[in-house]
């Protein structure tokens, strides 16, 4: 079994280079040691039964034709859970295993541990459980507003309300309304859920396993086993992509009572459908906005209604309401804010975070008024963000103020300023449809657009945010070492990298320039999550302060004169451990969502460029670009490559991805028809990265993962809408939304 470190070498590779990623060879070669390759002698192997009922009694369970199955060594159910019989990342409401009844489609209701994968999943077929299916709650804006639905929870129905209320002005000359819907995303990562669990001597267990949080996980873990928390050591394996999907449990129990109870080894490794419904997904929303201006174009005051499906469990949908509220009219400034942001529970799959979250469904709706705006205003939609935008100085819809540098008109005009692609090529692979030859250009337009997002960054409302890492330096091979040694998370970000740059800059002094990143584990203290655009902050800060600590430290030790390799060979090793802390945030009134509940924002603005088959409806994005600015670059060539990864996933919720729920059930769980971006699908991009540092942030950087996925999906709608003269209301925008529209 092998887990990835990262090790790299060589003088000048601090912040600000373009280092390679030292995972990143193996990553293409096809060498790197994903979850799903772990593998021990003996182990065994485990699957869920899943209900296939998205609201259901549970009548009866019957085990006995799986334990019949040669080579089955356990078959468990909710009767076996050693410890509390609940979990949650933010409340303790999901069943480890179905007790009584079933919320979803694919609730896990039992287990089993075999020899063989299909020995596995073939006892687990053979389990014989009696359901009394009832009616299912799928309507989130009837769960939310109708006293007769069935409560889904114990709690009811709403997960969260959260209004905000400025000002008390609500008339104007021009008045735009909307109504917007956003469909279900999912993360789509390439690598499914896996995992191993390995029982320990001491009657503990070790797991190792793709997830964005190892002590969350811990955390939770840990009581449903009735097990001491350091009885539940976690070590990261090979992460496959996350996105927001893996900070929920997925098998993390399961695997682990299987392991205890057969005293062998257990890996689980979910298959592409069960994927589906094995984690969480982002919001579907629903979103009434009316927007009032004075008519050259000054926003007067916002009204917006926000209904978001958190499914059947809580997850982080308290989060992803705060988010949704407190950044629900978007970068601009608006004397008079009136929001109502809803958190429904229903009997549709569980959703939760996923990059952006919250921030990306406002961000649809607002823009698209903003475009309507503009329209009746008579303005440019460059125009009339330009008028309304927030700067240095600005008030949040929260009430906070904007202490940081945020050039949002000079961002949009710098966009403006870019040159436009050429015109639409004859060429096939170049037009909607490509060379499948619908089309050789008869019924082509080309559209313009663009898109504006504001994002938090790191968590907020007075959440307790830090990361700890340890830096020790020592001898190897004669020569002076660093070793880092965090529990963040490496999820595809490259945060093994910056760790070892941030490392490398504080140390280069000293002439250190050798660092191996340790393997994240839960034998050094929380790193937080892999989420939020929060890690190069963190946990960034946390190395940057343990390395300074070490550097101070062997900087006495050397002052006689005496050089490092002596000091390391007398003295042994170097050692010292940090914790960073962002400044503190504040929960939102309930009242009237007013305090300052971000640690820090980034905009991003995109311009969209296509062309639309309208006879076909097929959508050819001909190119995109985008200003961002981060603060500080710390390493050039990995922040373009995350501004067009969260670009890419904007396009998809644009024009292609959704999951497809019809009255509760999934229709689409592969990748046959759950459809991503490939490579065909994005476009060249056009990128502008710019400098302004945060003052509050270590080395100035701002979180750069999260803010390209929100512009890019309106930019791509605004586009679409210009090329055909609908209004588009929807995303993703489907073919059918335009070929039988269009005339």
């Amino acid at each position: 079994m092998s887990i990835a470190t990262g090790r790299t070498q060589g003088v000048g590779q601090g912040i600000g280079q373009s280092l390679l990623r030292p995972d990143g060879t193996l990553k293409v070669t096809g060498e790197f040691a994903y979850s799903s390759d772990l593998w021990l002698d003996g182990m065994l192997w485990g699957a869920t039964l899943r209900s296939p009922h998205p609201s259901a009694w549970i009548t009866s369970i019957d085990i006995g034709p799986a334990l019949k199955v040669p080579g089955v060594y356990a078959v468990l159910t909710h009767e076996d859970v050693p410890g509390e019989k609940f979990y949650g990342l933010e409340h303790k409401d999901q069943p480890v295993l179905a007790i009584d009844q079933v919320r979803y489609q694919g609730e896990p209701v039992a287990l089993v541990a075999a020899d063989h994968p299909e020995t596995a999943r073939r006892a687990a077929d053979l389990i014989e459980v009696g359901y009394e299916i009832r009616e299912a709650v799928t309507d989130p804006r009837k769960a939310a507003f109708d006293l007769s639905a069935p409560p889904v929870s114990v709690h009811g129905n709403l997960v969260r309300h959260q209004p905000v209320r400025v000002g008390s002005t609500f008339t104007a000359d021009v008045v735009v309304t909307g109504e917007y819907e956003v469909g279900m995303q999912d993360q789509a990562f390439l690598g499914p859920e896996s995992g191993l669990a390995v029982p320990a001597e001491d009657g503990g267990v070790d797991l190792f396993i793709a997830t964005q949080w190892l002590h969350v996980d811990q955390d939770q873990i840990a009581p449903c086993l009735n097990l001491p928390k350091d009885k539940v050591r976690l070590t990261l394996a090979g992460v496959g992509g996350a996105f927001g999907a893996r900070e929920d449990l997925s098998m993390q129990v399961h695997a682990s009572m299987l392991a205890l109870r057969t005293g062998k080894p257990v890996k689980f490794v979910y298959g592409r459908e069960e994927s589906f419904f094995g984690h969480v997904h982002r919001h579907p929303a629903w979103m009434r906005y009316e927007h009032g201006a004075t008519r050259e174009g000054r926003l007067v005051y916002v009204k917006a209604e926000i209904v978001l499906d958190g499914g059947a469990y809580t997850s982080s949908s308290p989060a992803v309401v705060g988010n949704a509220a407190s950044l629900g009219v978007g970068p601009y400034e608006v004397p008079n804010i009136e929001i109502d942001a809803y958190g429904t529970y229903t009997n549709n799959p569980p959703c939760g975070a996923m990059r952006g979250f919250g921030a990306v469904q406002a961000c649809y709706a607002y823009e698209s008024q903003m475009d309507r705006l503009a329209e009746a205003c008579g303005l440019s939609p460059v125009e009339i963000r330009v008028r309304n935008a927030v700067s240095q100085g600005s008030l949040l819809a929260t009430g906070q103020v904007i202490d940081t540098p945020a050039p949002l008109a000079e961002m949009l005009l710098e966009l403006e300023a870019m040159p436009m692609p050429g015109p639409s090529s004859l060429d096939l692979r170049e037009l909607p449809g490509g060379v499948a030859q619908t089309t050789h250009g008869e019924g082509v337009r080309r559209g313009v657009g663009y898109g504006v997002g504001i994002k938090n960054i790191c968590f907020s409302e007075g959440f307790d945010d830090y990361s700890t890492a340890r830096v020790r330096v020592e001898l190897l091979g004669g020569e002076p070492h660093v070793l880092v040694h965090t529990a963040a998370a490496e999820v595809g970000q490259g945060l093994i990298m910056v760790k070892t740059q941030i490392a490398q800059t504080e140390l280069a002094e000293l002439g250190i320039d050798q660092v191996t990143v340790v393997p994240a584990d839960t034998t050094v203290g929380s790193a937080g999550s892999s989420s939020a655009s929060r890690q190069s902050y963190v946990t960034g800060g946390a190395v940057r302060a343990a390395s300074v600590a070490v550097r101070e430290r062997l900087d006495a030790l050397t002052a006689g004169g005496r050089s490092l390799v002596e000091v390391l060979a007398d003295h042994g090793p170097v050692e010292e451990t940090r914790e960073y802390r962002h400044r503190r945030t504040y929960p939102m009134d309930p009242i009237t969502g007013q305090g300052d509940s971000h640690t820090q924002l980034a905009l991003c603005v995109h311009r969209a460029v296509v062309d639309v088959d309208v006879e076909l409806g097929l959508v050819k994005v001909v190119e995109l670009a985008a200003v961002q600015d981060v603060g500080k670059i710390l390493n050039p060539l990995a922040l373009e490559g995350q501004i067009h990864g969260g670009t890419a996933q904007g396009l998809g919720l644009a024009l292609m991805e959704e999951i497809q729920v019809r009255d509760g059930k999934v229709l689409n769980p592969s990748f046959t028809d759950y459809l991503i971006p490939t490579i065909l699908d994005m476009p060249p991009m056009r990128l502008s990265i710019l400098e302004n540092a945060d003052p509050h942030a270590p080395y100035g950087l701002r979180g750069a993962g999260e803010p390209p996925t929100l512009s890019s999906t309106p930019a791509i709608a605004a586009a679409v809408r210009d090329a055909t003269g609908l209004p588009l209301s929807r995303v993703p925008i489907r073919p059918d939304d335009i070929a039988l529209t269009v005339v």
